[in-house]
C-alpha cells in the first residue's frame, strides 16, 4: 500500500474528532463497512495500538508501562487489521471512496472508525468509573455561577 495512503489512515485515526462534514457518499459508505465488518476484537486492536502509540508521548511516558514488544505487536496486530478491512471486508467500498473522492476518504472513514472504537473503550463500565473521579475535583459552584452569566 502506498506509503501516502497509510499516512492518511493514521492521521485519520489520530484525529478521532475528524469532522464528517466534508465526508462523500463513499467515504460514508467506506466508514459504515469499517464499522460493521470489524468485531469489538477487531475495535479493541485499534484502540491498543492509539493507546502504544500514545503512551511514547513524553507527557505521559512516565505514568505508561508499555514494552517495546507490546509496541511492535500493536503495530502488527493494527497493520493486520487494516490490510483486512480494505483488502477484503471492504475492497469495494475502499476502492470506490478512493476513486471518486480520493484519499482523503481514508483519512475521513478511519477517523470515524476510529471515534467508535474509543467510544466503545469509554463506554467500559471501569474506564467510566476512573474518568468520574473527576468528579470530586470539580467546583461545580464556580462553573455553575461562570455558565449562569452566559445565559
Amino acid at each position: 500500500m502506498n506509503k501516502i495512503l497509510i499516512y492518511l489512515i493514521i492521521v485519520g485515526i489520530i484525529f478521532l474528532f475528524f469532522s464528517g462534514a466534508n465526508a462523500g457518499v463513499y467515504s460514508d459508505d467506506l466508514s459504515r463497512c469499517l464499522i460493521e465488518s470489524s468485531t469489538p476484537s477487531d475495535k479493541m486492536v485499534l484502540v491498543k495500538w492509539m493507546f502504544t502509540a500514545m503512551s511514547l508521548h513524553p507527557a505521559v511516558k512516565s505514568i505508561a508501562s508499555v514494552s517495546t514488544k507490546q509496541i511492535d505487536n500493536a503495530n502488527k496486530e493494527t497493520a493486520d487489521l487494516f490490510i483486512k478491512l480494505l483488502t477484503r471486508s471492504c475492497k469495494e467500498q475502499a476502492i470506490k471512496a478512493i476513486k471518486y473522492e480520493g484519499a482523503v476518504a481514508l483519512q475521513s472513514s478511519f477517523g470515524v472508525f476510529g471515534q467508535v472504537a474509543a467510544k466503545e473503550l469509554f463506554s467500559n463500565p471501569d474506564v467510566a468509573a476512573g474518568m468520574a473521579g473527576l468528579n470530586k475535583y470539580m467546583n461545580t459552584k464556580e462553573i455553575n455561577k461562570t455558565l449562569e452569566v452566559t445565559k
